[in-house]
C-alpha cells in the first residue's frame, strides 16, 4: 500500500522533504547501472507489471513499448535527481511526469504505484546480480520520492 510506503520513506503525504542519505543514493545508482546494463531489464520490468493486474494490462493495451521503456529510463533518472536535490526537490524533476500521470491526463491513481514499484523491485531483485536487502530498500527509497510527489499533485 502506497501509504504506508510514503511512511516507510521517510515523507508525508504532501511530499515534503526529510532529506535523502548519501549512501542510499549511492546504493541505488550503483545498483541502477547494474540493472540498465542487462539487456533484459526494461522487458522483464514490463513483462512483470503488466502481468501484475488487469487493470495495468488494460491501461497499457494501446502502448509503444518503445516509447514507454525509453520514458521509463529516463523517469528512473529523474526520480533518482529529484531525491537528491535537497533545494528544487521533486517539482524540478517531476512536474512534467506529474502532470501527465494525473487524474486530467493519464489518471494514473494508488492502485497503479503499488503494482509499479512491487513490480520494479521484483525485476531489480531478478536482474541486479548484487541485489541485497540494503538495495531494495534503497530502490523503494528514491522511487518513493517520486511517487509520493506524483500522488501528491494528481
Amino acid at each position: 500500500m502506497i501509504i504506508g510506503k510514503l511512511g516507510a520513506a521517510g515523507r508525508g503525504c504532501h511530499g515534503e522533504r526529510s532529506g535523502m542519505d548519501a549512501a542510499i543514493l549511492k546504493t541505488f545508482d550503483e545498483s541502477l547501472v547494474r540493472c540498465q546494463a542487462q539487456a533484459g531489464f526494461l522487458d522483464r520490468f514490463y513483462e512483470i507489471f503488466l502481468a501484475s493486474s488487469p487493470m495495468v494490462r488494460a491501461k497499457f493495451s494501446n502502448t509503444d513499448f518503445v516509447h514507454q521503456k525509453r520514458a521509463l529510463r529516463m523517469s528512473l533518472h529523474a526520480m533518482a535527481l529529484a531525491a537528491e536535490d535537497e533545494v528544487a526537490g521533486p517539482a524540478k524533476y517531476l512536474e512534467s511526469f506529474a502532470e501527465r500521470h494525473s487524474g486530467r491526463s493519464l489518471n494514473i491513481g494508488a492502485e497503479y504505484y503499488d503494482l509499479w514499484l512491487d513490480s520494479l523491485l521484483q525485476t531489480v531483485r531478478e536482474t541486479d546480480p548484487e541485489c541485497s536487502a540494503e538495495v531494495l530498500q534503497s530502490w523503494e527509497r528514491v522511487m518513493m520520492v517520486g511517487i509520493g510527489y506524483l500522488l501528491s499533485r494528481y
